[in-house]
């Protein structure tokens, strides 16, 4: 057992898992709060670094790509003091996450941990409901549906669509980009059949965040709405649909290519496959047959 108790937090570790307890101190921020505590499973680490400091030293985490929902909705984006991945290391403790982090080392070389992407989630994302408040709406998620409602700050065209309820079953993506200089940042939604190049402000699928301090809390909501959506691996095996059904058997196998057929219907129906993909796919199986 090895742990780092900090007023940013505390850091334990139990040989299996990492338990991270965020502090209770002022400069923690709303996010890393709101978010609680985080368990993250040794096989969801890639790596941990110390990194000293004349003030202060920093612990950091690396999770394999693809394991946090969080992680992928929020493409890096989340700043240093939201990022629940880094502890704040005072300097009479500097040895002791020094410890720490060839602990976590040791196990992840004991237990042959790979450091390459995973295929599925190995962290659950926030706990539902969720309801956030900030710049020019509010985003609830119950874990099946997304509810976005305006305030007076919205934009005439968009406030007058009224509010907006997304299935997640509607919902192909999800992003949270903050706000950054004189550009506005989201919390956006790429709903199925309605593709749109309009801005955040003009949006309906759309939150626009001016950089308030509610705005990282809308990263919580696109993690908990990554978290039940298709992991982005299944994504990427279906970018190339065409090739898979061609190259599904030998000597164009016609029972093996009706199999095919079924199987894209039903990734098409779980949502794995978008409507153009589904049509690209089928075209080419078709084709063979």
């Amino acid at each position: 057992m090895a742990e780092i108790i900090q007023k940013d937090g505390t850091w334990a570790f139990d040989g299996d898992a990492l338990r991270l307890t965020p502090g209770r101190d002022k400069n923690v921020s709303l996010l890393r709060r709101t978010l609680g505590e985080l368990t993250v499973p040794l096989g969801a680490l890639a790596g941990i670094s110390f990194e000293q400091g004349k003030k202060s030293g920093r612990l950091r985490l690396r999770l394999r790509d693809g394991a946090d929902p969080l992680l992928h909705a929020t493409g890096g984006r989340l700043t240093e003091p939201h990022d629940p991945y880094q502890l704040v290391v005072e300097p009479d403790r500097y040895g002791v996450a020094e410890y720490f982090a060839d602990e976590v080392r040791n196990a992840l070389l004991l237990e042959q941990v790979p450091s390459d992407p995973v295929d599925t989630f190995l962290l659950p994302g926030p706990a539902v409901p969720l309801s956030v408040s900030a710049g020019d709406g509010t985003a609830g998620f119950d874990g099946e549906h997304v509810r976005l409602e305006w305030n007076w700050k919205t934009e005439d065209a968009k406030a007058a669509a009224g509010a907006r309820t997304l299935a997640v079953a509607d919902i192909e993506g999800v992003e949270w980009w903050p706000a950054a200089g004189l550009e506005n940042g989201c919390l956006r939604f790429a709903v199925r059949g309605a593709p749109t190049k309009a801005p955040p402000k003009y949006d309906p699928n759309a939150v626009e965040l001016w950089g308030f301090k509610k705005d990282p809390l809308m990263a919580l909501v696109a993690a908990a709405v990554q978290a039940r959506l298709p992991h982005p691996s299944a994504r990427a095996a279906a970018a190339e649909p065409a090739r898979d059904a061609v190259a599904v058997v030998a000597g164009d196998d016609h029972d093996a290519l009706l199999r095919r057929l079924r199987e894209l219907g039903e990734l098409h129906r779980d949502g794995v496959l978008t409507d153009d993909e589904f049509a690209l796919a089928k075209q080419a199986v078709l084709k063979r047959m």
